[in-house]
């Protein structure tokens, strides 16, 4: 297989299709020809759960379409955003002629995701980490790890993990892919009311992408780091690195032209622009703003009120990128509910599309402005020698 690289041109004639693996996918998959498989999932130990109510959400390899190179996001406790919600993976699926990835999502049940076993009570089918009662979390201790000093609210099963069958493909359908398909009750699952992922696993995408050392062709399938305590945190005590790849990786034979050289955060390939909108669709998937400097005009008072005006707009940015993605899932569940073969997804996608660049500009001339705003450092004026 060979990645086609004529989508750079053609990136907005032929860019976003999606392609339904069946009805159930309420799921939305969004891609460009990728024909590259995702690497196998790294083996890896998890983290103990931090607090009560976290939910464990299973690392798996993304796509960065600036670097045409997957890159792995590890796994990670997050804190349910309701209660009786329960996590359904994404996953990567092979479609016709190519590899598409269909989003994960918040539900009270656990829907299809491609029979991909994550590991960890992800075992291809379902999710045995563990269950509510009485508007508490219950931790299963046979596949979670979970401190009972902290934690009481456990059980112990290990039915499912006695009949499941250990592998590490990261994929469904295709030349060594997964075969299961969505069954009658995954199928209506699929039509829940669901909840897009929140803030910290956003978060979590966006310091996985921005880790040179993630990236498969600098890992080879076996990242640094496999699984954090918490979204973010990408080092200190509790991030798990991986202890193998789950096969040997083979990357493909253009992936290392114009590469950025393992460890070289600041190297980058020809024409590469990490704010370039064309593999933006939705909001969440606009690139982290780096950081502005911190004012030093001289003056402290001056230098705190612009630093409170930029953490302002940043935080004005955030709420209306969430909100811009809330009304973008609402519209995408709805046409799934009129339509479950995708009829119009197309359609809607490319006026996703227009949204989010629309967005990401004015939020970029505001940046503008606000630096246009703030004063100048203070002039050093020469002294003589006395």
């Amino acid at each position: 297989m060979r990645y086609i690289s004529l989508v750079r041109v053609l990136a907005f004639a032929l860019l976003f299709l999606v392609i339904p693996v069946s009805s159930s996918a309420a799921q939305v998959a969004i891609g460009v020809a990728i024909t590259i498989a995702p690497p196998a999932l790294p083996i890896y130990e998890q983290p103990p759960c931090p607090a009560e109510g976290y939910i464990w959400i299973p690392g798996y390899w993304a796509y960065d379409y600036g670097y045409d190179d997957y890159f792995w996001v590890p796994g990670t406790w997050v804190l349910a955003p309701e209660v009786g919600l329960f996590w359904t993976p994404g996953y990567w699926a092979w479609i016709d002629d190519r590899f598409v990835f269909y989003d994960g999502y918040w539900g009270p049940e656990v829907g299809f995701y491609g029979g991909v076993n994550y590991g960890f009570g992800y075992f291809g089918e379902g999710y045995v980490g563990g269950r509510w009662d009485n508007r508490q979390f219950y931790y299963n201790r046979a596949v979670t790890n979970v401190n009972v000093t902290n934690i009481r609210n456990v059980y112990n099963n290990t039915t499912v993990v006695n009949n499941t069958t250990v592998t590490h493909v990261s994929y469904n359908g295709g030349n060594g892919g997964v075969s299961a398909r969505p069954t009658p009750q995954q199928e209506a699952v699929a039509h829940q009311r669901h909840i897009g992922p929140v803030a910290a696993q956003t978060q979590q995408v966006q310091a996985a992408r921005s880790n040179t050392q993630l990236r498969a062709s600098a890992n080879q399938g076996k990242p640094p780091v496999a699984a954090t305590p918490r979204p973010g945190a990408f080092s200190g005590g509790g991030v798990v690195p991986a202890k193998q790849a789950g096969a040997p990786y083979h990357p493909a034979p253009n992936r290392a032209a114009g590469r950025p050289a393992p460890g070289n955060a600041g190297a980058q390939p020809p024409g590469y622009n990490p704010s370039r909108p064309d593999a933006v669709v939705h909001p969440n998937e606009i690139p982290p703003r780096e950081r502005p400097a911190a004012p030093n005009t001289g003056n402290p008072r001056l230098d705190q009120k612009y630093h409170q005006e930029q953490q302002k707009l940043q935080a004005q940015q955030e709420q209306e990128r969430q909100k811009l993605q809330q009304k973008q899932d609402q519209e995408h569940q709805r046409i799934q509910q009129r339509a479950p073969d995708n009829t119009g997804m197309q359609q809607l996608e490319q006026k996703h599309q227009q949204q989010t660049q629309r967005l990401q500009e004015k939020q970029s001339q505001q940046w503008e402005k606000m630096q246009q705003r703030q004063p100048p450092p203070p002039e050093k004026r020469f002294r003589p020698p006395q």
